[in-house]
């Protein structure tokens, strides 16, 4: 559990991340993403909304596995490698419309802005982030001081 709440802390600081997924030909595809995090008893699951691009889509539906990357100018890096499943399911897309709506600045975010249809918008998607592999380092661990913190 230290890991992971160590890795959120990191994650909702630095707020914006950078997200990989391979095409057909395993190639990296990388875009810059706002998840959300949360515990959920003991696991740790991140959320995305996003629009369904078809680059997106086809990349998760080959391989449903993706890597956010967090970095900010102090060497702070939080890495999370996950599986992401599409979120249909319109309860839990208003559940986690409200989460960013209601977080504090700068995690907080209203899509209301982005997405005029809501969370049950056709332009609009959820993506659950279920993590295999964290990591999580400072400028101590880049030199050598400390080692990094990895789960599992």
């Amino acid at each position: 559990m230290v890991v992971q709440k160590a890795f959120m802390e990191t994650a909702h600081r630095i707020v914006w991340c950078t997200v990989a997924t391979v095409d057909r030909l395993n190639r990296p595809r990388s875009r810059i993403l706002h998840p959300y995090w949360e515990l959920s008893g003991e696991d740790l699951v991140g959320w995305i909304v996003t629009r369904p691009t078809p680059v997106k889509v086809a990349h998760l539906a080959r391989s449903p596995y993706l890597s956010c990357c967090y970095w900010d100018a102090t060497h702070d890096v939080a890495i999370a490698d996950c599986q992401a499943e599409w979120i249909t399911d319109e309860t839990t897309r208003q559940r986690v419309w409200e989460l960013y709506r209601e977080a504090p600045e700068p995690l907080g975010f209203d899509f209301w802005s982005v997405f005029p249809d809501g969370p049950a918008g056709e332009k609009v998607s959820l993506l659950r982030l279920t993590p295999y592999r964290l990591r999580v380092t400072d400028v101590q661990t880049l030199s050598g001081q400390k080692a990094p913190l990895t789960w599992p």
